[in-house]
């Protein structure tokens, strides 16, 4: 079976996408997987070094943008619709899946158009203008919150949670790492997220006294690296500042306690690694769709939440002493966390492209290649 896995831009729309991938590569050793993105996008870094081939499409997002800068967005479409057909008859994939991100629409809709069986995987609660359009077309719709079905048509839709990578699943069945001091994660997201950079160093004007029980893993992004580093050293604080972390199982098995965006994906890790954590949805997220996707968090009582632009920097300090001062009530989180989380993600949608394949080309697949007729593996209900 070949899957060709349309989309990225982010880290929350590419990761659900390598978790289906390292799915399919592991069922069989002739299955094969491709991904479909844009050059600037985190994919460009990510996939080849997760060690998938990657095609390319010039392709931009059309809303939110200004007058020219939608002409130009628009001009070039055709030339991604060109490139997206000449990729699938290259390819020939026997499944495409768009994951989200400006690659996502021009690909799945020119499968579509040649008579490829294509399935969307939407992985927030409120669903973007692009798989929006594509749930009509499409053969399956997966989706991670109850509240995006009603976006799609009933009878394609399956709540089957986001799919995590392969790493990350380790930690639904591992003891968290014991360690001497509190640990706290601080990431927003793969590309960083200036407002928790600036909240998280003021913060630490109010946790001096905690500075020798405290140890910090703040992934900054590209911009703040050097500043946050600094905030972190001229306050004495124990502290590992990067601009991106690569080995994000390790950084969940250690934290005692999380501070994040509230990405889909990033919540879905949230919950099957299952950590306590402080949410601060990004306050420009289309629909306000961040704060939709904490909200099934905060009422199971895995999470806080905190608007940005109420937040400030002593207040994050308060929460943080507070969680740190009353272990019990983080236990309870945790537990709570690991309730929501649905590790079987992205076996579930890996079966469905099998049937997609089986039902289109036969069981062979469009190459006739000997693959696995079905290798549903029996799934744990832990």
């Amino acid at each position: 079976m070949k899957v060709l896995i349309a989309g990225g831009g982010t880290g929350g729309h590419l990761f659900p996408g390598i978790a289906l991938a390292e799915e399919v590569v592991t069922r069989h050793h002739r299955n094969e997987v491709v991904f479909v993105g844009t050059e600037r996008g985190i994919e460009s870094r990510v996939v080849p070094k997760e060690g998938y081939p990657l095609e390319l499409v010039k392709v931009q997002g059309l809303k939110g943008k200004g007058f020219l800068s939608l002409l130009k967005a628009l001009f070039a479409l055709p030339l991604a619709f060109i490139e997206s057909f000449r990729i699938l008859a290259r390819q020939k994939p026997d499944v495409v899946v768009g994951v989200g991100g400006y690659a996502s629409g021009p690909v799945v809709l020119a499968a579509w158009l040649m008579g490829i069986p294509t399935a969307i995987q939407e992985q927030n609660a409120l669903p973007g203008f692009t798989n929006k359009v594509l749930g009509r077309i499409v053969r399956v719709v997966f989706i991670a919150f109850e509240e995006a079905r009603a976006f799609f048509p009933e009878k394609k839709v399956q709540l089957i949670g986001n799919p995590i990578r392969r790493k990350l699943m380790d930690n639904y069945l591992r003891s968290h790492v014991a360690h001497e001091r509190f640990s706290v994660l601080v990431f927003g997201g793969s590309l960083g997220a200036r407002g928790i950079n600036q909240r998280m160093t003021d913060a630490l004007d109010s946790l001096g006294d905690l500075k020798d029980s405290l140890h910090f893993v703040h992934q900054t992004g590209k911009n703040d690296l050097e500043s946050v580093r600094k905030g972190y050293a001229d306050k004495g604080f124990q502290a590992e500042v990067v601009e991106f972390i690569d080995d994000m199982s390790s950084a969940y098995a250690r934290a005692d306690l999380v501070v994040c965006r509230a990405g889909a994906t990033t919540l879905a890790e949230l919950t099957v690694c299952k950590k306590a954590s402080i949410l601060i949805p990004f306050p420009h997220a289309t629909d306000d769709h961040q704060a939709v996707n904490a909200r099934a968090l905060v009422d199971a009582g895995a999470a806080l939440m905190f608007r940005e632009s109420e937040l400030t920097g002593e207040k994050l300090a308060q929460t943080i002493r507070e969680l740190k001062g009353h272990p019990e009530r983080l236990k309870s989180m945790e537990k709570k966390a690991g309730l929501l989380g649905r590790p079987e993600a992205a076996k579930e949608l890996a079966d469905v492209c099998v049937d997609l394949m089986v039902q289109t080309w036969g069981p062979n697949g469009r190459e006739r290649t000997p693959i696995e007729a079905e290798k549903k593996a029996p799934r744990s209900h832990s």
